[in-house]
C-alpha cells in the first residue's frame, strides 16, 4: 500500500455561515476561520474541509453557485482565502474545499444562457426536455421525484422547456455527458488547485448520469423518488476517472467523494479502492441512522441498535481493510448533532468521549465536525418558524399536510432529525450569543451556550475537548501512531449488544479498544489478553483485576495488551 500524506491527517469540517464571525453581520466568514487556525492547530487538527463559500445566492446554504471563481461577499473575497490558505500552510494545516459538480445555480451565467434560447451554445450545458401532452395538458418528461420533494423538472418559461433538478428548483442539473462542461468542470478544478488548496470534497459525485427518460411504473406516489434514475450509474466513473487524471493524480491532492446513503462495498471499492484510479475516499452513510429515530415520537426514547452499529464498522473496516482508505465520521452538517443522537446527555462527558475514541481508534482518516469536539447538541425547536433549512420546513409540510400528523408531533419528529441541529452558531464561550457573533445570528444559538462552550472546556484535563485533543495526540505523534493508522482492525466479541470492542495491530504493538454504549455497569473479562497499559480511558473504567474491567455507563477504554498464551 502505497501511504498518502491524507491517510496521516486528522480532519475537520467547517460549516462557514456558523464558525466564527469577524465582521459582526451574523455570519460565519473566512476571516472567522483565520482566527480560529490556531484553536484548530491545538486540537490537533491538520486538515480543515470549508463548505461551499462561492458566489451564490444561497437557496441552499451555497451548493447553489452562481460563480465558481469568486467567494461571496457574505464570506470575504479572493484576498481572504489567500490569506487562510497561507496561514493555514505556515500551522501545517491542509485545506479542501467542496467541489459542487452535479448542478449550478440558475443565476449562474452558463443557465442564463442556456435558457435564453434553444439554439445557445450552453443549451446543452444542462438537461433539457419537452414536456408530455397528456389529456391535453402539458406536463413533467418523467414522473421521477426530487431529493427535495415533487418533481425533478422544473418548467422554464422563458424557453418553454423542463429542466432537471434533482434537488432544489434553483440548482439545475449540469449535462456531463456534453465534453464542453467536463472541461469547464476540470479548469475549475485545476483553478482552486493553482491558488492553494490541498484538495476536494466533492458534492453529490455519483449523481452525474442520469437513466433513459422513462416514467417510474406502478407507484402511489405522483412523483416517486428512486435513486436508481441517478445515481451510481456506470458513465460516473468514466467522468470520475477523467477528473483523477486531468485534475487530481497530477496535483497529489485529497479528493473524497459524496456517494449516498449506504452504498455497497464493491460500489465504494469502484470509486475509491486503492485500484480504481478516481477518488482518494468515499463519504458513506449508513452508520448515521444505527438506532430507532425513524420509530419513536420523542427523542427521549433514543436507542442505539448496537448490533446493527456493528455491522456497518464490520462492513467498512473488513471491506477497505486491504483494497481502499476511509473517513472516519460520526455526522455531518446535514445530520442531527452526535450528542443528541447517539449520546446521553444525563452522561455527558463520559457518552461524549466513548463515541470519540469508539470512532477515532479505528482505521481510516477522521473528520471531526465543529462542535462535536465540545459535545454541542440538538436545537430545542419550538416552533416551525425556528427552521431556517429547506428539508426541514418541507418534512414538517408533509407530515402535517400529508400524514395529518398533530403539529407537534410534526415538530418533534421533524426538529429530531433537522439539518438546522448541525448548523447552529459555534458555542464558543458564555458570552451573548456564544461568542460567535456580537449581533444576533443567521440562525438562533443553542440556549445550552452557557454551560457548553469552548471556553470552559480547553482547559480543562476531565473535558470532552481535551479528550478529543488526547486520542489525536496518540494518532500524530505517539509511540502507538503506525499502529493506529496503518494497524489492523479486527472485531471481537461480535454478539454482544451493549459493548463494541476491537483490536488494532501491527508488528509493535496491539491495542484494544473498548466502549460500553449502555447506561449499565457491565464487567468485561479479558481472558484471552494480559494488560501492558492503560492507554487512554474516560475515566469511567476501572480494573478490577488482570482478567476482568468495571465499565461505568459508556465507559471506554484504550488498552495496550498481549495476547495471553
Amino acid at each position: 500500500m502505497m501511504k498518502k500524506w491524507w491517510m496521516e491527517s486528522v480532519g475537520y469540517q467547517i460549516y462557514p455561515k456558523s464558525f466564527y464571525d469577524s465582521n459582526r453581520d451574523g455570519i460565519g466568514d473566512l476571516k472567522g476561520i483565520i482566527k480560529k487556525l490556531p484553536y484548530l492547530s491545538k486540537l490537533g487538527i491538520n486538515l480543515i474541509w470549508i463548505g461551499p463559500v462561492y458566489d451564490s445566492p444561497m437557496d441552499d446554504n451555497g451548493y447553489d453557485v452562481r460563480d465558481f471563481y469568486k467567494i461571496d461577499k457574505t464570506f470575504g473575497d479572493i484576498n481572504d482565502m489567500k490569506v487562510l490558505i497561507e496561514k493555514a500552510h505556515v500551522l501545517d494545516i491542509k485545506i479542501i474545499l467542496d467541489y459542487v459538480l452535479n448542478h449550478t445555480s440558475d443565476e449562474h451565467p452558463w443557465f442564463i444562457e442556456s435558457r435564453s434560447s434553444k439554439n445557445n451554445k450552453y443549451r446543452d450545458y444542462y438537461i433539457w426536455q419537452e414536456g408530455k401532452l397528456i389529456n391535453d395538458k402539458m406536463v413533467e418528461p418523467t414522473n421521477w421525484g426530487s431529493f427535495f420533494g415533487g418533481s425533478c423538472w422544473q418548467y422554464d418559461d422563458i424557453s418553454h422547456s423542463y429542466y432537471m433538478k434533482i434537488f432544489s428548483n434553483k440548482m439545475p442539473d449540469l449535462n456531463w455527458k456534453n465534453p464542453n462542461v467536463r472541461a469547464s468542470m476540470v479548469e475549475v478544478g485545476k483553478w482552486w488547485l493553482n491558488l492553494g488548496i490541498d484538495g476536494f470534497r466533492i458534492d453529490a459525485v455519483s449523481h452525474l448520469e442520469r437513466a433513459s427518460f422513462e416514467d417510474i411504473e406502478n407507484s402511489q406516489e405522483k412523483y416517486p423518488l428512486d435513486w436508481h434514475k441517478f445515481s451510481n450509474l456506470p458513465k460516473v466513473h468514466d467522468y470520475v476517472k477523467e477528473l483523477n487524471q486531468k485534475v487530481f493524480s497530477p496535483n497529489n491532492c485529497l479528493a473524497i467523494g459524496e456517494v449516498g446513503g449506504e452504498p455497497t462495498i464493491e460500489s465504494a471499492l469502484s470509486y475509491a479502492g486503492f485500484d480504481a484510479n478516481e477518488l482518494s475516499m468515499v463519504f458513506f452513510f449508513d452508520h448515521n441512522w444505527c438506532n430507532n429515530i425513524f420509530e419513536i415520537e420523542d427523542p427521549k426514547d433514543l436507542k442505539i441498535d448496537v448490533i446493527k452499529l456493528k455491522q456497518v464498522f464490520l462492513k467498512w473496516q473488513v471491506g477497505f481493510s486491504d483494497k481502499g482508505w476511509l473517513p472516519l465520521n460520526w455526522l455531518n452538517h446535514d445530520q442531527p448533532r452526535l450528542m443528541s443522537h447517539y449520546g446521553k446527555l444525563k452522561y455527558f462527558k463520559a457518552s461524549g468521549k466513548m463515541l470519540a475514541t469508539l470512532m477515532y481508534m479505528m482505521r481510516g482518516t477522521p473528520f471531526v465536525y465543529q462542535g462535536e469536539e465540545i459535545g454541542m447538541t440538538n436545537y430545542p425547536f419550538s416552533k416551525v418558524e425556528d427552521f431556517n433549512d429547506i428539508s426541514s420546513i418541507h418534512y414538517y409540510q408533509y407530515l402535517v399536510n400529508e400524514k395529518k400528523e398533530d403539529q407537534s408531533k410534526a415538530l418533534i419528529k421533524a426538529s429530531m432529525k433537522s439539518r438546522d441541529n448541525a448548523r447552529t452558531p459555534m458555542q464558543w464561550n458564555d458570552h451573548k450569543f456564544s461568542g460567535f457573533s456580537e449581533v444576533d445570528p443567521w440562525l438562533n444559538v443553542n440556549p445550552n451556550y452557557k454551560e457548553i462552550n469552548v471556553a470552559s472546556q480547553i482547559n480543562d484535563n476531565d473535558s470532552i475537548w481535551t479528550h478529543y485533543q488526547n486520542l489525536f495526540a496518540l494518532r500524530k505523534s505517539s509511540k502507538y501512531r503506525e499502529t493506529i493508522i496503518y494497524g489492523t482492525w479486527e472485531l471481537i466479541d461480535f454478539e454482544n449488544d451493549k459493548i463494541i470492542a476491537y483490536l488494532r495491530n501491527d508488528q509493535n504493538y496491539s491495542l484494544l479498544i473498548i466502549n460500553n454504549l449502555t447506561e449499565e455497569i457491565l464487567n468485561y473479562e479479558l481472558r484471552s489478553y494480559l494488560i501492558e497499559t492503560v492507554v487512554l480511558s474516560n475515566n469511567e473504567v476501572q480494573v478490577m483485576n488482570e482478567n476482568v474491567l468495571s465499565l461505568k455507563p459508556y465507559g471506554s477504554i484504550v488498552l495496550e495488551v498481549k495476547e495471553n498464551l
